[in-house]
């Protein structure tokens, strides 16, 4: 998986194909909600796996039933294709 930097525009475009993920500050970013902090927490359990398998790990925040994420790639200094895979497991976990 490629750690090169996205452009503006490579973004944008790959925006299109996740759900509710935006740009702030520089990283990808999502807020998830679920019914309680138990299921919350498994999600969580569950994505850090997949953030080990992929050596790369989330800036993210628990409060009760909610988990924020933030992602980028800090040896790129930006968003790669390597944040979006992991958007799209995060989206897969969640549902």
């Amino acid at each position: 998986m490629s750690r090169k930097k996205l452009t503006d525009s490579e973004i944008q475009k790959k925006l299109g194909d996740l759900n509710g993920w935006t740009v702030v500050n520089g990283k990808l970013h999502k807020e998830f909600q679920f019914k309680d902090f138990i299921t919350a927490f498994g999600f969580m359990t569950q994505l850090a796996l997949v953030a080990e398998s992929m050596n790369h790990h989330p800036e993210w925040f628990n409060v009760y039933n909610r988990v924020t994420i933030d992602m980028s790639t800090h040896d790129a200094d930006g968003i790669t294709e390597l944040d979006f895979k992991f958007a799209e497991s995060a989206d897969a976990i969640s549902e």
